[in-house]
């Protein structure tokens, strides 16, 4: 089913996200103006306006900001995963970023769950960023 899922469409800003992406690795841009981190990547650091920016690798490990749970397609494509979770991830760096929670228990998320970084595979080497609850967490 993954092979009917969209894939990454890189750009001259996200080229490196994306390379580091389909070899398991999630990387963030650092500002060496400012020394702050964002997500997503951009030709300019959004604190400074700096272009002096460099790649990092980020740790994969995350908190549940925010989420919704996605309980009716806005594509055909998307129909056989309803429902899924949409979720906003602090990570442990300080940036947010978006992504899905994967997994059997992804509908029993909570705000402040713990997650931990995997890949989805999009087909032809191209792999998607996505998180997954870290168990072992007392329900509040």
């Amino acid at each position: 089913m993954n092979e009917l899922l969209p894939r990454p469409v890189a750009n001259a800003d996200s080229q490196e996200y994306w390379a580091g992406a389909r070899e398991g690795r999630l990387m963030l841009r650092r500002c060496k103006s400012c020394g702050k981190l964002h997500f997503m990547p951009r030709f300019l650091c959004p604190f400074c306006w700096s272009e002096d920016l460099q790649w990092v690798q980020a740790s994969g490990q995350g908190e549940v900001h925010s989420f919704t749970i996605v309980r009716r397609a806005s594509s055909p494509v998307f129909a056989g995963r309803v429902p899924y979770v949409v979720a906003l991830i602090d990570l442990a760096e300080g940036p947010r970023m978006m992504a899905n929670i994967l997994g059997p228990d992804a509908l029993q998320v909570q705000i402040g769950d713990p997650v931990r970084l995997i890949f989805e595979e999009r087909g032809e080497g191209d792999r998607i960023p996505q998180f997954e609850r870290v168990s072992g967490r007392a329900s509040a």
